[in-house]
C-alpha cells in the first residue's frame, strides 16, 4: 500500500482501542469493574448529618460493622433497592455492633428529604454534596454499598441495587459472618 506508514499503523491500532473501549462503555457489565478497594482501610468520612448538620465521622464507629449506601433521590435503582435497605437495618437495628448511613450523592438536600418520606427511612443519612467521599470510595455511580468491618476494613463492594438473591448473599455471607467476628481488642 502506497503511503502507508508506521503513523498510519499506530492511528490505527489507536482508533481500534477507541472502538473497543467505546463498545465496553456501553454494553459492557458495569458490575464486572475491578473492586479495588476490598480488603484495604475504609477512607474515613466526615460529613454532615442531612436532616440535623451534626458532623458524622466513620472512625467514631470502629469496633462496629458498617454499612456505607450511596444513593440519590434522581436515581431510580436507588428507589428499587430502598425497601431492601430498610429491611437490612431492621434486621440488624438492636445489635451494638452494627450501623448504617446512607450516603446522599450529589443531591438537593430537600430533594433528598422528599424522597425518604416518601421511600421511608429507619437509618441515618449524611451529605457527600460535592462528591469527595464517592471519590474517596471509587463509587463509580449510585446506587453503591460498601460493608467495613469491625476493624475498619472495607470488606464487601456492591455495585448496582440490593435486591433479590444480592440481599439474600450480602446478609447471609457478608454481614452475619462480619458481625459474627471478634472485635476490636484493646
Amino acid at each position: 500500500m502506497k503511503g502507508f506508514s508506521i503513523w498510519h499503523a499506530f492511528l490505527l491500532i489507536g482508533l481500534l482501542g477507541l472502538v473497543m473501549l467505546f463498545y465496553q462503555g456501553l454494553w459492557g457489565d458495569p458490575t464486572a469493574l475491578p473492586p479495588v478497594i476490598i480488603e484495604e482501610a475504609a477512607a474515613e468520612v466526615v460529613a454532615p448529618d442531612l436532616y440535623s448538620g451534626d458532623e458524622f465521622r466513620l472512625s467514631e464507629h470502629l469496633g462496629k460493622v458498617v454499612v456505607l449506601n450511596f444513593w440519590a433521590s434522581w436515581c431510580l435503582e436507588c428507589k428499587l433497592e430502598h425497601k431492601f435497605l430498610l429491611a437490612i437495618q431492621k434486621r440488624y437495628e438492636n445489635r451494638p455492633d452494627f450501623v448504617m448511613y446512607g450516603v446522599n450523592y450529589q443531591d438537593k438536600p430537600h430533594l433528598a428529604k422528599a424522597y425518604l418520606e416518601e421511600y421511608g427511612n429507619n437509618f441515618a443519612h449524611v451529605v457527600d454534596m460535592k462528591g469527595k467521599i464517592s471519590i474517596d470510595y471509587g463509587v463509580y455511580g449510585v446506587p453503591e454499598t460498601f460493608v467495613i468491618d469491625k476493624k475498619g476494613i472495607i470488606r464487601h463492594k456492591q455495585i448496582g441495587p440490593i435486591l433479590g438473591d444480592v440481599y439474600s448473599n450480602l446478609l447471609e455471607n457478608v454481614i452475619d459472618p462480619l458481625l459474627n467476628e471478634p472485635g476490636l481488642t484493646s
